[in-house]
């Protein structure tokens, strides 16, 4: 009865709603690893972006229980670890970049696919977590969301009702865009505008990577 009066008092509901809408913006924005889990359903079809969705997902929910527990905040505090992580992400994004621009230049339209059909789940399930593992915003984002979520007094408790919330808002984001990207519709589109699809993937990746890798060394 306790936690039921504490959900329908209104100031509180209205905390969480904003809370729930900063992640839903902020996961559900077309980024980077959006934009890997669209362009592999895509060209690879539904399969092979669902396992990709769920490295990042882990990756999400990594950091969403490091917020709730309140260690990330350390890590944001810590300006090298920080430094480090934008440094790998960064680097990874080029190489993501760079796997783009080469695909939207090759002759076959089958080669990603045939690349993608080669990788095991556990590849492109890791792959999805290096993403979002060494992602900063995803950290920072995270804080946000905890900050935003719990009003000053509040128990602590009610960090894990934001992140549990969140998370399950994370499965329909990250899967959605698995599913929604790998219909038939959107693999013809995608197979008519390989080219200019691609290349985009691969201005998003590469600008990413760089500014990523700017501000890192600005840090210093």
């Amino acid at each position: 009865m306790a936690a039921l009066d504490a959900w329908l008092h209104a100031p509180l509901a209205a905390q969480l709603a904003l809370a729930w809408t900063t992640y839903l913006v902020g996961a559900g924005s077309p980024g980077p690893s959006n934009m890997a889990i669209m362009g592999m359903a895509m060209n690879a079809g539904r399969r092979p972006a669902l396992w990709l969705a769920s490295g990042i997902l882990c990756g999400s929910w990594f950091w969403g229980v490091l917020a709730a527990l309140g260690i990330s905040q350390l890590l944001a505090n810590f300006s090298t670890g920080l430094i480090a992580m934008k440094v790998l992400c960064g680097l990874y994004l080029l190489w993501l970049a760079f796997k783009s621009a080469r695909v939207a230049c090759a002759p076959h339209a089958e080669l990603r696919a045939t690349q993608a059909a080669n990788a095991t789940p556990r590849q492109l399930y890791l792959r999805g977590l290096a993403m979002h593992l060494t992602n900063p915003k995803a950290v920072l984002a995270w804080l946000a969301t905890v900050t935003v979520g719990i009003p000053a007094g509040a128990s602590p408790h009610l960090a894990w009702v934001v992140v549990g919330g969140c998370m399950a808002m994370g499965i329909g984001i990250f899967t959605g865009y698995a599913l929604a990207f790998s219909t038939p519709t959107a693999r013809r589109v995608y197979a008519a505008s390989r080219h200019w699809m691609e290349g985009l993937l691969a201005a998003v990746f590469g600008l990413a990577g760089l500014q990523l890798l700017r501000t890192s060394t600005h840090a210093h």
